[in-house]
Order: structure tokens, then sequence, then C-alpha cells
């Protein structure tokens, strides 16, 4: 089983580059740590880059179970279709992770833990490397 620990990180300020960290573990055992700088994107679809971006990196893992730690209830319900904004860039981007999310023959599991303190905490202390 792969599992990884995702976050993008925007700015505040326009131009300026979004940052995204993950990890990938398969059965504990640590594949991938990377920070990623990628150029500006408006903060209401910075989580969808980073979710696109983990799902290029995890291709290779298409055969196995997969599970991708989150803390972001706007984007687990936008994967899941029961958001009901009206914003263009975020349906669109809604859109497209699904598709991508796809392809993976429903093998990985998207899981937000912003509701669980424990595993809140597990997830800040796996992508709180570099800093």
């Amino acid at each position: 089983m792969i599992k990884a620990y995702l976050v993008g990180i925007s700015t505040p300020y326009e131009n300026e580059d979004i940052q995204i960290l993950y990890r990938i573990y398969q059965d504990e055992e640590l594949l991938s740590e990377k920070k990623i700088l990628k150029g500006y994107q408006k903060p209401l679809v910075v989580s969808h880059v980073a979710l696109l971006t983990l799902l290029k990196e995890l291709k290779k893992y298409i055969k196995d179970e997969i599970i991708i730690v989150i803390n972001d209830a706007a984007l687990n319900e936008q994967i899941r279709g029961t958001f009901t904004t009206k914003k263009a860039e975020v349906v669109k981007m809604a859109n497209k992770v699904r598709d991508e999310l796809k392809k993976f023959n429903n093998s990985v599991t998207v899981k937000d833990v912003s509701s669980n303190h424990a595993e809140l905490m597990k997830w800040n202390d796996e992508l709180n490397f570099g800093f």
C-alpha cells in the first residue's frame, strides 16, 4: 500500500511561487519526499495543482492501493463532487482532478484529516520537513 501526505501552500502576494510538499511511503518505507516550487496560482486552486502534481508522481504506483492524506475539507468535497461553488476556475480544476483520479481505476483514496486532531498532527509532522 502507498500512503502519501500532501500540502499545497499559497502565498498572499501575486506573482510569487507556490510550494508543494509531499512524502510518499510504501508500507512505512519512505520512497520520496519533495518540496516543489511552482509558478503563481490563485489560492483557490493551489490544492488542486498540488494534488495533480502528486498524481503525476504516483502514476508509477498505479497498480497499488493508494491513500493520499490531505488537510483540506473543501478539496475533499470538490473531489467527491459535493461542492456548490460556482467559481469557474474551481469547477474546472475539480473536474481535472476527478478525471486524473479516474485513471487510477478507484485505487486512490483521498483522506481529509482536518476534523481528526491526532491524524492532523501526524499529517503536520510528516510535512514539516526542510523548515
